[in-house]
């Protein structure tokens, strides 16, 4: 069994889109991102490989998660093409070239494209992607290479408000 864990960045502070790129987290956002990671931690779901957009928000919610997981914040994979917009195809792509010992896969990055891409991974979903959404996909494969679209298993979703009165 392979596993992709999709989290969508956790809250940003609201500039606008003249400088999107380097949009940082609001605190209520580095919160979540602990509140969600440590859960994962709970459950024991660790990263063997972790790979971010490159935007500011993505890559500072990818090192709270690596924080909270163990995984070493400099073996965090930036991949800018996650932050300009990836199809569904390329990214299983991206999916289809990941290091074969690994079996857990961790993708940090943006919505809409992380809601298309949890939306047709899946088999079927009628969720919804909020910030620092994270949800695990299961495929039933040995090899990455296997991975196909609408073949995956919801193993989780996790979200902040459920965390919250």
């Amino acid at each position: 069994m392979k596993r992709v864990v999709i989290v969508r960045h956790a809250k940003a502070v609201p500039y606008g889109y003249e400088d999107d790129f380097d949009r940082d987290l609001r605190d209520r956002g580095k919160n979540d991102a602990k509140l969600v990671s440590s859960e994962l931690q709970k459950r024991n779901i660790k990263p063997d490989v972790m790979i971010s957009s490159s935007a500011k928000r993505a890559l500072k919610t990818a090192r709270i998660f690596a924080e909270n997981l163990d995984f070493s914040k400099r073996n965090i994979t930036e991949k800018e093409e996650i932050y300009y917009g990836l199809t569904t195809s390329e990214f299983v792509e991206m999916i289809n070239e990941l290091p074969q010992d690994a079996e857990t896969a961790f993708f940090f990055g943006h919505n809409p494209g992380f809601y298309y891409f949890v939306s047709n991974l899946l088999k079927n979903f009628g969720g919804d992607m909020p910030t620092c959404s994270t949800v695990g996909i299961d495929f039933d494969v040995d090899s990455w290479k296997e991975v196909e679209s609408r073949s995956g298993n919801m193993a989780f979703q996790i979200i902040p408000k459920m965390f919250k009165i």
